[in-house]
């Protein structure tokens, strides 16, 4: 899973690994959460980078189910089933984008201690995504999209046991702009990072708090356990 992520490189930086044609702007963010806008960039025809809802929203679902709990938007899509799930085919056969980060987080539930996951050459990448566009009756739209995860590989599985689906620039033309009919190319892309692609420094569990959305989030910090209560019996 990937639940929280940051993206504080600026747009023309990130144009340099990854083309797109429009001029747009957007405040440096270290602690991005689902429902939020998330910058995602996409072949329209043409390539743009855009904001949408993290969080995908099914084209089918009706306008009174919006905000329904059992109608939840995914945040995640599995590689493994992304092309039979009804929710996700659709979109990774025709709306396939990138999702620009610097790192994202996990967090170790055993001990409670969250870290921040990044590359080890601290450059920012692109995760591999879905979009779809839901409309209402009344002619109102909303953009959505849900990050690809798969399994997470040796180096990082002892975090969490899985990860984003990585792109890398070299791969992002093909996975942008590949055919209806070419999609099974794609498939070999949605394995896991290379282990040496990646590494993980643990941080203050002010990441917790979505309201915390600062560069100090990204300190090395190591969470102390609580102490164990004396059993008195």
């Amino acid at each position: 899973m990937c639940g929280r992520f940051a993206l504080a490189t600026p747009p023309e930086d990130l144009r340099q690994l990854v083309d797109f044609s429009n001029r747009i702007n957007f405040p440096p963010r270290y602690n991005i959460a689902p429902t939020q806008p998330v910058s995602i960039i996409r072949a329209m025809p043409g390539r743009e980078m855009a904001l949408v809802q993290w969080g995908l929203i099914v084209p089918w679902l009706k306008p009174e189910q919006l905000g329904d709990k059992s109608a939840r938007p995914q945040i995640n899509a599995r590689a493994e089933t992304i092309t039979e799930k009804p929710s996700f085919k659709n979109a990774f056969r025709r709306r396939r984008c990138l999702i620009p980060s610097d790192g994202f987080y996990e967090w170790d539930r055993s001990v409670g201690q969250p870290y921040r996951i990044y590359r080890a050459d601290e450059q920012p990448f692109f995760m591999a995504a879905i979009w779809e566009i839901w409309k209402g009756v009344d002619g109102s739209e909303i953009e959505s999209c849900a990050i690809i995860t798969t399994a997470a590989n040796d180096r990082l599985s002892p975090i969490h046991h899985r990860m984003p689906v990585m792109i890398t620039p070299a791969q992002a033309e093909d996975w942008l702009d590949a055919p209806e009919n070419e999609v099974d190319k794609l498939l070999p892309f949605l394995g896991s990072a290379p282990e040496d692609d990646f590494t993980a420094t643990p941080i203050s569990k002010r990441v917790n708090k979505v309201a915390e959305d600062d560069a100090d989030l990204w300190v090395a910090h190591i969470e102390k356990a609580p102490p164990k209560q004396m059993d008195l019996f």
